[in-house]
C-alpha cells in the first residue's frame, strides 16, 4: 500500500518502520522533522507538509492528544481537502470520544473512510510490530486497514462498526492501567517502609498471584526508579485520565477511582514529573510515607 504517516514519537517511529519492513510505501511527516532521519535511511519518503502525507490510498496519525488532530485534520490545507475521495485516515492516537465522532463525521462528509485504531503496548512492542490494535469503523474500512494492522500488531480486535467504541475501550484500558500503577506504588510503599526489598516484593507477586505483563512492567519501573526515558510520558497519561472521566460523565457513569488517578497526576505534575514515564505516580505512596526508595525520588522533590 501506499501510506502516509503523521506524527513519528516513540509509537509512531516504530509503526512507521514496521510498515516499511511489511514492504509498504510509506511517506512520513513530523512536525520536528528530525525525528524522520531514521526512518529516511529505511526507505520512507520524507516531506514537508502533512498534506504531502494524504496523497495515497491510506493515512496513519499518530498523534499526542485533540489539538494535535484538530491541526492535522481540520486546518488550513488539513486532511479534510488533502485526502483523495475513498482514501483511508486510521487514527491510532489516543483522542477523546467526542474528537472521534467529530472525524467520524467529516470524514464521511468528504467522501473519506475513517477508522479508529488505536493500539496496546509500549514503544518497544511498536518497534516489534507487536502492538494490540482496537479497530473501529465500518466492516470494508476495517478491511482496507488489515494490511497496516497486520504490519503494525499482533493482533486485531474489530470492536465496532462505530469508531468512537474503539476510543472507548482504549481511553478505559488505560484508566485500567493507572489503576494498577497506582496500587502496585501504594503496596510496594507500603512493604518497603516494613523493610522488604520492592524488587525482590515485585518478583514474588509477578511470579505467583499477578504474573501479568502490566504487573511486571510496571512494577518493574517502580521497583527500580526507571521513570526516564519515558515510554510514555506523564502528561500524557493525565490526559488520558481526564479524557476517561469526559466520557464517563457523558455516559452517566461514576469513575471515583479515576478521580483519584487524575489527582496523582497532577501531583506528578505539580512536583516537576513532565519529563517523567507516566508510571512515576506509583512514586507518589513513598513519598507521602516519607521513604525513599531509589534515587528516582530526587525526581519528585523527596529529601534524603
Amino acid at each position: 500500500m501506499n501510506i502516509g504517516f503523521i506524527g513519528l514519537g516513540q509509537m509512531g517511529a516504530g509503526m512507521a518502520a514496521c510498515l516499511l519492513k511489511a514492504g509498504h510505501s510509506v511517506t512520513v511527516f513530523n512536525r520536528t522533522a528530525g525525528k524522520a532521519d531514521g526512518l529516511k535511511e529505511k526507505g520512507a519518503k520524507v516531506v514537508a507538509s502533512s498534506a504531502e502525507a494524504c496523497r495515497g490510498e491510506a493515512v496513519v496519525t499518530m498523534l499526542a492528544n485533540d489539538e494535535a488532530i484538530e491541526e492535522i485534520v481540520f486546518g488550513k490545507n488539513g486532511m479534510l481537502v488533502s485526502l483523495p475521495p475513498k482514501a483511508l485516515h486510521v487514527s491510532s492516537s489516543t483522542i477523546s470520544v467526542s474528537m472521534s465522532e467529530r472525524l467520524t463525521a467529516a470524514h464521511a462528509i468528504s467522501n473519506q473512510r475513517f477508522v479508529a485504531a488505536p493500539v496496546f503496548g509500549r514503544p518497544e512492542a511498536a518497534a516489534a510490530g507487536q502492538l494490540f490494535v482496537i479497530a473501529g469503523g465500518e466492516k470494508s474500512a476495517i478491511d482496507a486497514g488489515l494490511p497496516i494492522f497486520e504490519a503494525i500488531g499482533q493482533k486485531t480486535f474489530r470492536i465496532a462498526d462505530t469508531p468512537r467504541t474503539a476510543n472507548l475501550v482504549k481511553l478505559s484500558g488505560n484508566f485500567l492501567i493507572a489503576a494498577v500503577i497506582e496500587s502496585l506504588g501504594e503496596a510496594i510503599a507500603l512493604v518497603a517502609k516494613g523493610g522488604v526489598e520492592p524488587k525482590q516484593y515485585v518478583e514474588i507477586l509477578t511470579s505467583t498471584i499477578f504474573n501479568a505483563p502490566v504487573y511486571k512492567t510496571y512494577g518493574g519501573l517502580i521497583a527500580g526508579g526507571k521513570f526516564t526515558p519515558a515510554g510514555f510520558a506523564a502528561p500524557l497519561g493525565q490526559k488520558d485520565i481526564r479524557l476517561t472521566l469526559e466520557a464517563a460523565d457523558r455516559l452517566g457513569v461514576p469513575l471515583p477511582i479515576a478521580n483519584v488517578l487524575r489527582d496523582r497526576f497532577i501531583s506528578l505534575l505539580a512536583h516537576g514529573g513532565q519529563e517523567l514515564d507516566w508510571s512515576a505516580i506509583g512514586q507518589l505512596a513513598a513519598k507521602d510515607a516519607a521513604l525513599i526508595v531509589n534515587e528516582a525520588a530526587s525526581a519528585l522533590s523527596i529529601r534524603t
